[in-house]
């Protein structure tokens, strides 16, 4: 920078007003987390100071240490001159305020079965199609990337075991740090390989999974922030569906009876009723979609009781 911003800029106020003009400037993209600059920017400057992301009004004419100052104006810039996302710059992720490590060795995580499982057992634990959370025993992540919906699991699914997979040993080591930090060694158990492979021949209560389903076109057309995740975490195939496929295959060999799977597949909803026109998906409305997760039940799937 050719002008040193911390003389001007004092308060965390200062710091989101600019923070928000660079990034508009910039013309920058989001979606790992935030919708635009003024929300990127307010988790910029909060996350950076180590306060709460959704807590910003308190601490608006907060003058900051010099220090402070600093770190926020690199990352600033950081941010406009890398467009990486914002979480690489902090370090940090959340999914319904459960913090998250992250680094360019996973995607950031954003999946929509965050929110499904909030909105299915937050109040009383009850869910109108997902099942009882304390009958359940076994849970699998498939994909687990930083293992965020496997911790979720444990959190959600007391009793039960969970297992969480992933093709990139580079991932796991991240999902390995985040099962540290959440305290859940015990409960959750890390496997490195392709999909239901290394878990020979097993069978779950409950398969969640949040696949790469990026179609080829729309990897082409991604904007910077998105193309500094690892591309094997986002590439469904041609179609974006390779994975899911798969998975809608192979799981009735993994599920137990009055089981079933959640599974996250971006746009692919008519590609998948068209394939599969005998099986029930069962589609779950998020804040953001109507058909981007599907719940299928392991009867649905051809398992006998």
């Amino acid at each position: 920078m050719s002008h040193d911003i911390t003389t001007d800029l004092v308060t965390l106020r200062d710091y989101w007003r600019y923070a928000i003009s660079r990034f508009n400037a910039a013309n920058l993209s989001y979606g790992h987390g935030t919708l635009n600059a003024v929300d990127d920017a307010a988790f910029l400057v909060l996350d950076s100071l180590d306060l709460p992301i959704d807590t910003l009004d308190p601490f608006l004419d907060a003058r900051l240490l010099a220090t402070e100052r600093h770190l926020l104006a690199e990352r600033i810039e950081a941010r406009v001159s890398t467009r990486k996302p914002s979480a690489y710059l902090t370090g940090r992720s959340y999914i319904q305020g459960m913090r998250f490590f992250v680094d360019e060795r996973v995607i950031v995580p954003r999946s929509h079965i965050g929110e499904i499982l909030f909105n299915e057992y937050g109040d009383d634990f009850e869910s109108s199609f997902l099942p009882d959370p304390f009958a359940v025993e076994s849970v699998v992540d498939i994909c687990t990337g930083s293992g965020c919906l496997a911790i979720l699991a444990t959190r959600f699914f007391p009793l039960a075991t969970v297992d969480a997979v992933d093709l990139s040993e580079d991932a796991l080591a991240v999902a390995a740090k985040n099962r540290e930090a959440h305290g859940v060694e015990d409960q959750l158990t890390l496997h490195q390989g392709d999909l239901f492979t290394p878990l020979a021949g097993r069978k779950f209560d409950l398969i969640i999974t949040n696949p790469p389903y990026v179609d080829h076109e729309a990897m082409d057309a991604f904007p910077a922030e998105y193309r500094a995740e690892p591309a094997m975490a986002h590439d469904g195939g041609e179609d974006g569906l390779n994975l899911v496929r798969t998975l809608i295959v192979e799981a009735p060999k993994h599920l137990n009876p009055g089981g079933g799977m959640l599974c996250e597949i971006g746009r692919g909803r008519d590609i998948l009723e068209a394939e599969f026109p005998d099986l029930d998906f069962h589609w779950v409305e998020t804040s953001e979609e109507e058909d981007a997760v599907f719940w299928i039940s392991a009867e649905a799937l051809g398992v006998k009781g």
